[in-house]
Order: structure tokens, then C-alpha cells, then sequence
């Protein structure tokens, strides 16, 4: 009987508690130990059947009080698929503790995928929480309980390692974050290794989390991202810098934008800076006016050091890419015509980025054929579009000379046809001055009427004529090449021209009478000397 005991202590593991049990009771049964209970005979025979009885009894209490005293609700165990029955999986459970396999049961349902398939064999060993003990079957479950969560906690707060967490809302001074069922709060300034200045943004994101305190039995968990992260990039960084020398080109991508710059991660948790100076070629009062957050950019590295416990990187945008002013011979020529945008208006002009990082300078003087410029924001503004000529090229210097008027028409080029000398126009008065009258023929065509030449008429009411006043006025002399016209009162527009008739036909006249004098002399002195037979 003992040797049937003993193979009964050594089944394998793939059989069950209850099974055991079953078999230690029929074992006790066939001994009819009610029989021989009260019997008083001590043969031999009687005290080996009492004590076989008696290490059954053991055996069986044993049986029934070890998985309440080993394992309790909320234990982890290891578990082995044995059976995978329609409404529950049977487990083998390995209890280290107790030494004796011992049978569980989890419902089907609690073991599917996410498309509600069963994907495991016998065999196979899965990590399962404990959830009833009573009766000769544990209950077992594929979720952790609460006290197992509460478990979870705090072994991470004593061995610090990340425990994953989900913020659910904004609070006084940080952040509420569910871990493993429980509340936690994360100050504003442990949310990220950043300034946050929108909590809002975070509400409803996993990330993984360092717990800082564990206090009052679980009701005051306070935890941190920022440490996490500092972790990761100090590691980032040592790797980064055995990698990476100042003048490498690195690509990234802008993380955030400053009044004086912008972020730019080149490593995962690496940021280096790009001062405004350096975004581009360009002059930028704006960095948004550059790069925009998300965008990928390539840089150079201009500096690295460590400073304050954290390493510093400046960063070059503009002088990952060749000096503009070095191919400006490919593309821009003397004479050409091109479009800019004006990013300043001075005293003297208004300079005009006709290319990233190539500016050109146009001068009060290359600005209007029309009028006499004396202020360069007179006819545009900082950022205005315009289309300029490109006059001269120094490229040495890095200088570059723009008209404005030559890159349109000029309107002088047709005024000896439009306006002859003698032809009565009508204008608008756009000055008075005290020595006389300047009216605009057309756009960009203005003349002088002497206030001398207007009282010579004196049905010209000079001194009643206002600015603005649409005015008849004749063409008086022609001075193109100062871009001048002289005007006077409107008179007979045929009485100069008579005169002038009369003086060229005088003239005319005159020539013909010395050409004639002229070939009488002439002829008269060949005659002299013809010979005569």
C-alpha cells in the first residue's frame, strides 16, 4: 500500500489536484478503516494498516489546505495547457513553493485574440493571476487583480523601472496618470524634458513613466516622465558624440520654434539649435518664416559642448548648402530682368533679394522715370514684390546695382511724337511753386509753365488755377535729353508756325540766292578762261 502511496506523491505534472484526491479516497475506502478503528487486537498486521491509514488522512489535509496556504488570490503563477475544453482551459499550475502540481481553470473566452480566435496548444506556458482558491479546482484568470497591480507597483518603485501609463486629465499643478488601475499625479514640470506650456495636448496619451513616491498604502503615487527621458538622451547623446564631429552635415527634424530659433532633433533625444542668423541665406525676422515645426531639414554642425551637465550643439541651416554669391555668374546676368521682394527701404534707396542670400540696391535716383523720388517706402513697403533690371554686377564685393524705372517703360521715350512744339494739351496741375506751374501730361511726363510766361497773357487766370485742376497749356520748347518741357498759355497754335514758315521760306531764299551768285562766279570764271578760235 505504501509503494501505491508513494507513486501517488511522484505522478507527473500533467495530472490533477482533484484527481488525486479521488484516488486517496477510494484508497481510504478499500482499507475499511472503520473496522479495524475500534478494533483493540495490536497484531502486527493492524498497527501497519493504522499507520497507512493515518499517512492518508495526512496526505488528503494536506491536499486541501496547500493551495490556500501557497497560492492566494492574485498570485502569479506559470501554467501549462493541458486540456482546451469548449467553455474552459485546464492548467497545470508549476507552484515552486508547494513542490506538487496543482490543476486551474480559466474561461475560453478570457484567451482569445483580438479577431475572438484560440491560438494556443497543449504544452504551452502562460503567465495567469489567481482568482478563487476554494473547491478542488483554482480559479485562474489572463488579468491581473488589484492586489497583484498594487504589487506590480511597487516592486517598479523600488527596482525604478518603467511602468507604462495613460493621462487622463489636467489637474492643479500637473497631470492625473492611470497605472495598473491607480491614480497617479505627475507634476507639470516631470511631464516631458521641455517647457510644456499646453497640458491639454498630453490628455489621452500612453507613455512610459518612472515612479518618484509610493506612499499611504497606494493612495499617493506620484510618478515622472522627465526622468525617463533625460535617461534616453544622456545615452543618446554619449552615442551621438562618438559618432558625430562639428562640420559633419546631419538631417532632423524641427521639434520647436523660438523668437531666436529653432530646435531640431538630429538623434533620437538629441536637439541642436539653429539661431535665426543661421535658418538661411535670406534675411529672416520670423523663424516660422524659414522652417516650419515638423519640417526635415540638413544642417551643419557648428559647435558641440557640454555646458551646465548638458551638451550644447549650434546648428547651421544656410551653410549646409553652397554661398549663394558663389554661383551668381550662372544666374544672373547685366541688363536681365528679374522679380524680388524688398526687404528693406533706406534713406538712400531700397534693397531687393532677388535670390536667397543676394540682395541688390536700388537708388532713389534708378526709381521713376514719372517723378522725383525723395523716399523709397513713397512707392513701396518692406515685402512688396517688384520687378527690378539688374544694372551691374560687383561680385567681389558682393554688390549688386537695381533700377526700378528701366525695368519699365519710359514713358519719355514717344514725347517728341505725343507732344510736338506748339500743340495745345490738356494736363493736371500736381504743384504750385512761387516761380511757377507743373502739370502732369501723362503719367510720368510733367511740365513747367513759368509763372513769367503766364501773366505775359492776361486772359490767363494764373493766379485762380488750384492743384488738381485740369488745365490747357502749349507745348513751349522740348529739352529731352534733361527730361523737360516748357509750357505757356494756350495761344494761336498756327501763328508760330506761320512765322516759322515764313522764316525757313526766307531762308530757303536766301541759300537760293547764293547758290546762284555762287555758279554765276563760278561760270563766269570758266568762261574767262575757256579759249576762244
Amino acid at each position: 500500500m505504501l509503494g501505491v502511496v508513494s507513486r501517488m506523491k511522484n505522478r507527473n505534472n500533467h495530472s490533477g489536484n482533484s484527481n488525486q484526491l479521488n484516488q486517496l479516497k477510494k484508497l481510504k475506502d478499500s482499507f475499511e478503516l472503520e473496522d479495524f478503528e475500534n478494533d483493540t487486537d495490536d497484531t502486527d498486521d493492524t498497527k501497519q494498516r493504522r499507520h497507512s491509514a493515518n499517512e492518508l488522512d495526512q496526505l488528503m489535509s494536506a491536499s486541501f489546505a496547500a493551495p490556500s496556504k501557497k497560492l492566494t488570490p492574485g498570485s502569479k503563477v506559470k501554467c501549462e495547457l493541458i486540456v482546451a475544453g469548449d467553455e474552459e482551459i485546464l492548467f497545470s499550475i508549476k507552484s515552486e513553493r508547494s513542490g506538487r502540481p496543482l490543476d486551474g481553470a480559466v474561461p475560453r473566452r478570457e484567451l482569445l485574440n483580438s479577431e475572438g480566435n484560440f491560438s494556443y496548444k497543449v504544452g504551452d506556458l502562460l503567465d495567469l493571476y489567481i482568482t478563487r482558491t476554494k473547491g478542488p479546482m483554482i480559479s485562474l484568470s489572463a488579468s491581473p487583480m488589484a492586489k497583484t497591480q498594487a504589487e506590480d507597483l511597487i516592486d517598479s518603485y523600488k527596482s525604478a523601472l518603467p511602468i507604462e501609463g495613460k493621462i487622463t486629465e489636467a489637474c492643479n499643478g500637473g497631470v492625473r496618470v492611470l497605472v495598473r488601475g491607480k491614480s497617479a499625479f505627475c507634476p507639470i514640470s516631470q511631464i516631458d524634458i521641455v517647457r510644456v506650456d499646453n497640458v491639454e495636448s498630453y490628455i489621452g496619451q500612453k507613455f512610459d513613466f518612472v515612479i518618484t513616491d509610493f506612499s499611504e498604502g497606494g493612495r499617493n503615487i506620484v510618478v515622472s516622465r522627465r526622468r525617463l527621458l533625460q535617461a534616453e538622451r544622456a545615452q543618446s547623446e554619449k552615442a551621438f558624440l562618438s559618432e558625430r564631429r562639428e562640420g559633419d552635415i546631419v538631417s532632423g527634424r524641427v521639434k520647436k520654434l523660438e523668437a531666436f530659433g529653432a530646435f531640431v532633433e538630429i538623434a533620437p533625444g538629441v536637439e541642436g539649435l539653429v539661431h535665426i542668423s543661421e535658418l538661411s541665406w535670406s534675411r529672416v525676422d520670423n523663424p516660422g518664416e524659414a522652417v516650419s515645426v515638423g519640417q526635415e531639414v540638413v544642417a551643419k554642425i557648428l559647435k558641440q559642448e557640454q555646458k551646465d551637465g548638458r551638451l550644447k550643439i549650434s546648428l547651421s541651416i544656410k551653410q549646409a548648402s553652397s554661398e549663394p554669391w558663389s554661383n551668381l555668374a550662372n544666374d544672373f546676368k547685366e541688363g536681365q530682368m528679374v522679380s524680388g521682394k524688398v526687404t528693406r527701404c533706406v534713406k538712400f534707396g531700397a534693397f531687393v533679394e532677388v535670390a536667397p542670400g543676394i540682395e541688390g540696391l536700388v537708388p532713389l535716383s534708378e526709381m521713376s522715370h514719372s517723378k522725383r523720388v525723395m523716399r523709397s517706402d513713397e512707392l513701396f513697403k518692406e515685402g512688396d514684390k517688384i520687378t527690378v533690371m539688374i544694372k551691374e554686377i560687383h561680385t567681389s564685393n558682393k554688390r549688386m546695382l537695381l533700377s526700378l524705372k528701366d525695368a519699365g517703360e519710359d514713358p519719355w521715350a514717344l514725347v517728341a511724337e505725343k507732344f510736338p512744339v506748339g500743340s495745345i494739351v490738356t494736363g493736371r496741375v500736381t504743384r504750385r511753386e512761387a516761380y511757377g506751374i507743373f502739370v502732369e501730361l501723362e503719367e510720368g511726363v510733367i511740365g513747367l509753365l513759368p509763372k513769367s510766361k503766364a501773366n505775359e497773357n492776361p486772359d490767363f487766370h494764373y493766379d485762380k488755377i488750384k492743384v488738381t485742376d485740369t488745365l490747357s497749356v502749349q507745348i513751349g520748347e522740348l529739352h529731352l535729353s534733361d527730361r523737360r518741357i516748357s509750357l505757356s498759355p494756350p495761344g494761336d497754335p498756327d501763328k508760330d508756325e506761320w512765322k516759322n514758315h515764313l522764316q525757313e521760306k526766307a531762308s530757303k531764299s536766301a541759300s537760293s540766292t547764293a547758290s546762284s551768285k555762287e555758279f554765276k562766279s563760278t561760270f563766269a570764271s570758266k568762261l574767262k578762261n575757256f579759249p576762244l578760235k
